[in-house]
């Protein structure tokens, strides 16, 4: 008989930054094995040693949880570049991770669509932890590009930098059969993005 979760509590509990890395990855790995629906947080317990009230006290529920593993397994945020160039910014972007964990992060990914199409608890969780704010960043990025005189404000290719790098992750699989990894993406960049915004 199914049991409702712990009631989350008003503080968190503080994990140190190395405990919460292994549970973020146990959490990504058991996504991996089981995909998003039969993940529970009673296996995320049993795989990291933990207890069901501190994994609800730290995160309000499975999709708070995942939200968060996903963007802790991030290579680089976004917030944190600021190269002094447009280009350099969105170079930086472009991870230097190997063929294999960009495969890793691909299939990953493609497991979660259909969870997140039919889940508006782990779509609105993936939205407002990891999604929203890498937007913000990305938009912050490219206004100082435009303050900067880099590119033009009235470009409309402004509204769609987002949508084309996550173009080149999805598409890529799918035509090439290989992810699309760092090589590629600064081809992408160089090629579509950069003529695109007039750089």
């Amino acid at each position: 008989m199914p049991t409702e979760p712990p009631k989350p509590a008003g503080r968190r509990t503080r994990l140190t930054p190395e405990r919460e890395g292994e549970l973020y990855e146990a959490v990504l790995a058991l996504l991996r094995e089981v995909g998003y629906d039969a993940l529970t947080m009673d296996a995320v317990a049993a795989r990291t040693h933990s207890s069901k009230a501190t994994l609800y006290r730290q995160w309000k529920g499975k999709p708070e949880l995942v939200a968060s593993a996903l963007r802790h397994n991030k290579p680089v945020s976004l917030a944190d570049i600021d190269t002094g160039t447009v280009r350099g910014d969105l170079k930086a972007m472009i991870c230097d991770s190997d063929e294999e964990r960009m495969e890793q992060d691909a299939a990953l990914m493609r497991g979660l669509q259909r969870a997140i199409h039919d889940n508006p608890d782990l779509n609105r969780a993936l939205r407002e932890l990891l999604i929203e704010p890498e937007i913000a960043a990305l938009e912050g990025m490219l206004r100082r590009a435009v303050d900067r005189g880099e590119i033009a404000a009235d470009n409309p290719a402004l509204d769609f930098v987002a949508h084309m790098m996550l173009g080149a992750f999805m598409a890529r699989p799918l035509v090439d059969d290989r992810p699309a990894d760092g090589e590629y993406l600064a081809r992408y960049l160089d090629a579509v993005i950069l003529p695109a915004l007039g750089v």
